[in-house]
């Protein structure tokens, strides 16, 4: 088993710690994950039923997903940071922003979720598999 993925927000109020690995680490353009970055994708791991710590009380809100998924975005209330999302449907995924992780050499997105979303200046990276939206299965 490899290290602990651990992270936070930019002020350090918001720690977190997971143990597993990542079932998928994806680009999002979704307009969603646009407006929570502040460019043109959000980029994520997400986790199944890994062990989760989180110190620091995070403020969250919510959005549904063109499914009809909630997602709680949970970010600190202290500094802004977004720093981790919550499904209360699915409550054994877990998933992080890859810029609140200690060490951001970890991500390795192999995906692009909701091109069709995307913006010409924010081009898929080569080697990515493309998604016009969320994919199935």
């Amino acid at each position: 088993m490899s290290d602990p993925f651990t992270g936070g927000c930019a002020c350090g109020a918001v720690r977190y710690s997971i143990v597993g690995e990542p079932m998928v680490q994806a680009d999002c353009q979704c307009r969603t994950c646009q407006r929570v970055s502040g460019t043109g994708h959000g980029s994520y791991l997400t986790f199944k039923d890994a062990t989760v710590t989180v110190q620091g009380e995070a403020r969250r809100w919510r959005a549904v997903g063109d499914r009809g998924t909630v997602k709680a975005h949970a970010f600190c209330p202290a500094c802004g940071s977004p720093v981790y999302l919550a499904f209360p449907a699915m409550p054994d995924l877990f998933t992080i922003h890859a810029a609140s992780l200690d060490q951001p050499e970890r991500y390795t997105p192999a995906m692009t979720f909701f091109t069709a979303s995307g913006f010409g200046w924010d081009p898929v990276p080569p080697g990515h598999q493309g998604f016009a939206g969320m994919p199935t299965g």
